[in-house]
């Protein structure tokens, strides 16, 4: 009986250090921490250490600069990063487009969370939430947005989904302006505004109970609850736009 064939340990360490950019620790164009540093980390010796990082660049997954380091490729991330996608991002009717795409991303991650989330996990997630009461009303949305995308993009790390993790970090700027826009919208409507915060106490408190069915059905209810009154905001600014229009042109 032939034996086992043992695994190169660079190979291991490729693997792992794919684990990284796949999940988002390492993002496109971040640089990789020092050779010192990661093979600490991965208790490795230095050689095998920079046989990985070899392998990583034959794949295209990461570019060394010359005396700068290795940063992990920029291309990795250019389908989600097109001047297409950008132009779509600043049309009006998208802002709803995405909103249903998140239904099916965020429900993923909310679900999976629960599933497979581990009590740190939860307790990062759990400490995102709190980030959130700490910001004034009164703030900047974009400083609010941000914090908020990270929120949405830990609740997909714990869902232990790699590909999920890399769509949703591949979108982030997308996302984080929807997110805005949403915000400036929903400014005018207070109570909208403290029923959506409540239902994303109520998204965490069903992913720590670890039930999948509940977290999902909240986080759909919360989008949902977000789009309907974005509509109903629209459709008043209409007919308050119409109602305005036709003062002009019958003034008294």
């Amino acid at each position: 009986m032939s034996g086992i064939k043992q695994q190169k340990l660079s190979d291991v360490i490729t693997e792992r250090l794919e684990a990284k950019i796949l999940d988002g620790s390492f993002v496109a164009g971040e640089k990789l921490p020092a050779e010192r540093v990661l093979s600490l980390e991965f208790n490795v010796s230095r050689p095998s250490l920079r046989e990985a990082i070899q392998n990583l660049q034959a794949k295209g997954l990461v570019q060394r600069k010359q005396g700068g380091g290795t940063y992990v490729s920029l291309r990795i991330n250019s389908n989600m990063t097109e001047p297409l996608l950008a132009l779509i991002s600043q049309r009006p009717e998208t802002q709803f487009d995405l909103l249903e795409f998140r239904h099916a991303l965020e429900g993923m991650a909310a679900f999976y969370s629960a599933l497979r989330g581990q009590p740190e996990d939860y307790q990062h997630l759990q400490s995102a939430l709190a980030g959130l009461d700490e910001i004034e009303p009164t703030e900047d949305k974009e400083k609010e947005a941000n914090v908020l995308g990270e929120f949405y993009l830990i609740m997909a790390k714990a869902s232990h989904n790699m590909v999920l993790q890399h769509v949703m970090r591949s979108m982030k700027t997308m996302l984080i302006d929807n997110i805005q826009r949403n915000l400036q919208m929903l400014a005018v409507n207070p109570e909208a505004c403290s029923e959506i915060a409540q239902q994303r106490v109520s998204i965490v408190a069903a992913i720590v109970q670890q039930n999948p069915q509940k977290a999902r059905q909240a986080s759909n209810a919360h989008l949902a609850f977000i789009e309907e009154t974005l509509l109903n905001i629209n459709q008043r600014d209409s007919r308050i736009q119409r109602v305005l229009r036709r003062i002009e042109t019958n003034p008294s």
